[in-house]
């Protein structure tokens, strides 16, 4: 297993779901060597390859997947976790961020994906696993280079899972509302989901082989359905939002 953003949050949550189910051969790509060695006294069964390097880095990509092959002869699952945020009216989110967010989120999620196929396919039952966002699923204010990130993730797996109808691979999208991690310390928002709570249920959708694991109950499902058939009539429901979600975006960044 490779897991991209495994060192906190949701990756780690998930690392320990996998673990509980007997996973022991993990790979974890982070940019912060130390909170990826930590994992090891936490999980003190598991085989773990720390590989430091920047998913925003098309060299770095290749160099994760040129290590892997050295170690492993296939891969059966990659889990793409790993995702920045910088929200805010637009004109005040600077240039590198909004490079940055798509750069990570999109770009780089993309390209790992392209260079672990070859290995992927050599599985006999591989899954590929993308944390896409709520925001991907409906855009909101202050959130325009961010919800546009993950909702490219969104359309990427889409298209992915049926290129890749003649292989064994499980393509599965997990779009989570807020969630209780270090990306969220700096989001004024209450009443978040824990990241265990989404692990479960990834592991869960993973396992019924379904094709989206989509978090914040029937209200979002029906939300993101009248988001798709009545714009206009939810930007309605949208306005009476708007202070709330300017004030949580107000000093929202994780980079």
């Amino acid at each position: 297993m490779l897991i991209t953003g495994g060192s906190s949050g949701i990756g780690k949550a998930i690392i320990s779901q996998f673990y509980k189910k007997g996973a022991k051969e993990i790979a974890v790509v982070g940019r912060d060597l130390k909170k990826m060695e930590d994992l090891k006294s936490q999980f003190p069964e598991a085989n773990f390859l720390f590989i430091k390097a920047d998913v925003s880095r098309l060299k770095d990509i290749k160099e994760i997947t040129k290590f892997l092959i050295k170690e492993w002869k296939s891969m059966d699952i990659l889990i793409n976790s790993a995702g920045v945020v910088s929200a805010g009216a637009l004109e005040k989110i600077s240039d590198d961020d909004i490079i940055a967010q798509q750069n990570i989120n999109t770009t780089g999620l993309i390209l790992l994906t392209k260079h672990s196929l070859p290995y992927l396919k050599k599985s006999k039952q591989a899954a590929i696993i993308n944390i896409s966002s709520g925001l991907g699923l409906i855009g909101m204010p202050f959130y325009a280079p961010y919800a546009a990130s993950k909702a490219a993730v969104r359309q990427f797996s889409e298209s992915l899972r049926r290129e890749l109808e003649p292989f064994p691979i499980h393509v599965m999208t997990v779009y989570p509302t807020a969630t209780d991690t270090p990306m969220m310390e700096t989001a004024s928002s209450k009443d978040m989901d824990s990241p265990q709570l989404v692990a479960s249920k990834t592991i869960a959708g993973l396992e019924k082989q379904e094709i989206n694991v989509i978090m914040g109950g029937e209200q979002r499902v029906k939300d993101s359905k009248q988001n798709f058939e009545d714009p206009e009539g939810f930007d309605e429901k949208v306005k009476s939002m708007y202070d709330s979600m300017e004030k949580r975006a107000s000093n929202h960044r994780s980079m």
